[in-house]
């Protein structure tokens, strides 16, 4: 997968996402988990408007993405803002020599972006290595769910003067995996003309139980599974599932 050109697009689709929601959960949890270090790591941190966000809340804040085009924005970001965070390129699959974090998070979903289970465990033990004792990890996947009945066979599709997509979402090659196709028109602000971008973006979820399974065999104990930003256990309906761990 590559975010080479969609990185471009990125934030001005991504408006309506609930990074606000995220940075609470964070502060929610370091709140009730008495963690008092401010040094988190903001892994798969996109174009950075989280990282911003924990930054300007106080945090001291290392981002780390796959995509160097991502990280070039997030780094505009920050230095037009005028606020200090670190950042990254590297697999979260293979992360090395970061140091120790108070806090680390995977969010958006960004950890069904891998597509196997040796992948997500390598992660799983990445983070367990840069996490200091007692520190918490967290992060959410999508539900079964919402890959399997809200994803599957669908097309989305959306009409803005400036960008417009066609998304379609077929079956993956393994169980609860989805395969995106994007199709982007964008319009050159300066000749008036629309450029065709294509993406294909896979995704991969597992279930909950397994996953704190993994977690649990590297050395994690899962202190709670969530929903949908609220302090609710899932459901059979719910679409977005949030793990709140802490190094053993």
């Amino acid at each position: 997968m590559s975010y080479e050109r969609f990185a471009y697009v990125y934030d001005y689709l991504m408006q309506d996402v609930p990074y606000d929601g995220w940075l609470e959960y964070v502060n929610n949890q370091a709140e009730y988990y008495s963690i008092q270090g401010k040094r988190i790591l903001d892994i798969a941190c996109g174009t950075g408007e989280l990282s911003l966000r924990l930054a300007g809340d106080g945090y001291d804040v290392t981002g780390v993405d796959l995509s160097q085009d991502m990280l070039t924005i997030a780094q505009e970001k920050a230095s037009a803002q005028k606020i200090q965070i670190h950042l990254f390129q590297q697999d979260m699959s293979k992360l090395e020599s970061l140091g120790e974090y108070d806090m680390i998070t995977i969010f958006c979903d960004s950890l069904n972006y891998l597509e196997d289970e040796i992948d997500v465990e390598n992660t799983f033990k990445c983070v367990h290595a840069h996490l200091k004792q007692d520190g918490l990890f967290l992060f959410d996947v999508h539900s079964i769910f919402k890959m399997t009945q809200i994803f599957m066979n669908q097309t989305f599709t959306c009409t803005d003067e400036h960008v417009s997509y066609i998304w379609d979402c077929f079956p993956g090659e393994v169980p609860n995996s989805v395969e995106h196709e994007l199709t982007f028109f964008v319009q050159d602000e300066k000749t008036g003309q629309y450029e065709r971008v294509e993406e294909l973006h896979k995704q991969r979820t597992y279930p909950s139980l397994m996953l704190k399974e993994w977690l649990s065999n590297i050395g994690f104990d899962v202190l709670k599974i969530t929903a949908d930003f609220t302090e609710e256990s899932p459901t059979d309906q719910s679409e977005r599932i949030f793990f709140t761990c802490k190094k053993k």
